[in-house]
């Protein structure tokens, strides 16, 4: 079973928030006293948050899937809906939150760093809050909004001050063993270590984290091995260890030729340094080469022979054996020396900056966009608020369905269709091509004079003559009555000139 999980990938749900309450409040007497429904509650939204509690991923690996709280609905006598708590899930110090195309969307470095990963729906305003002059008693309330759904991919980038860094069996678990309190897995074969092993070391007043990489070869940047998996555990540490082993029993192999091929494969690398919280590049980082198992005669010799060469590149040397504990305390003072340094020089952590972004000022906040496809022709709506508005709406209730109609013609939407060259029955659809709300698009005719069809300085609304005038009625009885005398007179004449006369009395 795994224990060190430093790659998931989390479903995040936010908590969809409550439906509103359209309600009548009645008592004794007052049976229709006005609405008194409730607002829905907000949903919970699913927050990270770094926690130095937590030091892997292990619990995302097995639960991967998270859904926050949601709200609760409305109810009447002006009662709201609870709101969903919020999920705050912990993570460790140097997670880099991801989507699913690889845009980094978090650093989370630091103690509290915080980052919503899906936030909550909104809860719907039940028929009080709704009620206004010209609609005193709604007969409905909004239906709340679904939380937002975000899959993302979260990575360690363990925060250490030291990296070793070498290959398989250069003795690199040993070191941390031997210097700290840690116990990692130590066996002479390749590949032992498979997680990162941290230990804490204490060099007089001076307290430091040794970070164990997992064995590199030549290729790891390219993902050979396990380098491509644990490379980015190095990015954050101040200090680069070189560990080389003098007593290889490879032909091919010399602690030269392992140093070149590692700073090779640690240039290849491209990491994500230019993040936010990022340090210096890895080439532009101090560099400490470690000679291990000189308790071996032969490695001694090896390492006697090869120590002149890199320090003639500037390269600070240690001879050292984990095995008999030489040279240890020297190589912890100097990376605590060194350790020390970077800290004092690293630049000092400003407060994140609050960027403000305001609306333009000729954006609507929605756009509409002729298109074809399959022989039809639609016409479609985006925009942040008409989309939150179909999803509030409950399609179900005709008044409901007349608010959404009065606030998509307040914001613009008609004149913007109209000026699209949308008529009457063309089809529209509001929303995202995979969800959205389509309906016939009926215009309201007398909401624009230029859809009037009148001459300039003229209104056909102020020539209706529908309802007719008292003088007009009375010209309407009198022309009826003279029809009904004109009707009799005729009638008379017809039955003297024996129109009408019965033929079975002749």
């Amino acid at each position: 079973m795994a224990t060190f999980v430093d790659r998931v990938v989390l479903h995040a749900t936010g908590g969809d928030g409550g439906h509103g309450c359209a309600s009548i409040h009645r008592e004794k007497f007052k049976p229709l006293a006005g609405p008194d429904g409730g607002n829905g509650g907000n949903g919970g939204s699913v927050i990270l948050e770094v926690d130095p509690q937590v030091t892997t991923l292990l619990e995302f690996h097995h639960l991967p899937h998270r859904h926050a709280p949601s709200g609760t609905q409305g109810m009447g006598d002006h009662r709201s809906g609870s709101t969903g708590q919020d999920l705050v899930l912990g993570v460790p110090d140097g997670t880099v939150v991801k989507g699913t195309d690889g845009e980094v969307l978090a650093d989370l470095v630091g103690v509290g760093a915080r980052f919503v990963v899906a936030a909550g729906g909104r809860g719907g305003l039940g028929n009080a809050a709704l009620a206004s002059q010209r609609r005193k008693a709604p007969g409905f309330a909004l239906l709340g909004e679904p939380g937002d759904a975000l899959d993302v991919v979260l990575e360690l980038k363990t925060i250490a001050d030291v990296a070793l860094v070498g290959y398989p069996s250069a003795g690199k678990s040993s070191l941390v063993a031997a210097i700290s309190a840690a116990r990692p897995k130590i066996a002479d074969y390749p590949f032992t270590t498979l997680v990162p092993n941290l230990g804490v070391v204490q060099a007089g007043s001076s307290r430091y984290t040794v970070a164990d990489v997992p064995g590199l070869i030549p290729g790891a940047s390219q993902g050979r091995g396990l380098g491509l998996e644990f490379l980015r555990h190095i990015e954050r540490c101040a200090v680069i260890v070189h560990v080389l082993d003098c007593a290889t029993l490879e032909p091919d192999r010399d602690p030269i030729s392992d140093l070149d091929v590692i700073e090779s494969e640690l240039a290849a690398y491209a990491g994500d340094l230019g993040i936010e919280g990022g340090r210096v590049p890895l080439a532009e980082r101090p560099r400490v080469v470690v000679l291990n198992k000189i308790d071996v005669p032969e490695a001694r010799d090896l390492a006697d022979m090869v120590k002149p060469e890199l320090e003639a590149r500037g390269l600070p040397v240690f001879e050292i054996s984990t095995a008999s504990h030489e040279g240890l305390r020297a190589l912890t003072f100097a990376l605590a020396e060194r350790v020390e340094r970077a800290r004092r020089e690293a630049p000092v952590p400003e407060a994140t900056r609050v960027v403000l972004r305001p609306k333009a000022v000729d954006d609507s906040g929605f756009t509409v966009t002729r298109r074809e496809g399959g022989g039809a022709v639609w016409f479609a709506v985006r925009g942040e608020k008409p989309e939150r508005w179909v999803r509030q709406t409950d399609f179900s209730n005709d008044e409901a369905v007349g608010y959404l109609a009065d606030r998509l013609a307040r914001l613009g939407v008609e004149d913007a269709l109209y000026s699209a060259g949308a008529v009457a029955g063309d089809e529209v659809r509001i929303g995202p091509d995979t969800n959205a709300v389509v309906f016939d698009w009926e215009p309201t005719l007398m909401t624009g004079a230029e859809l009037l069809g009148g001459p300039r300085g003229s209104d056909v609304r102020l020539e209706d003559r529908s309802r007719p005038t008292r003088g007009e009625k009375r010209q309407e009885y009198r022309e009826r009555m003279d029809a009904k005398t004109a009707a009799r007179d005729e009638l008379w004449s017809e039955r003297e000139h024996g129109v009408w006369t019965d033929p079975d009395a002749d």
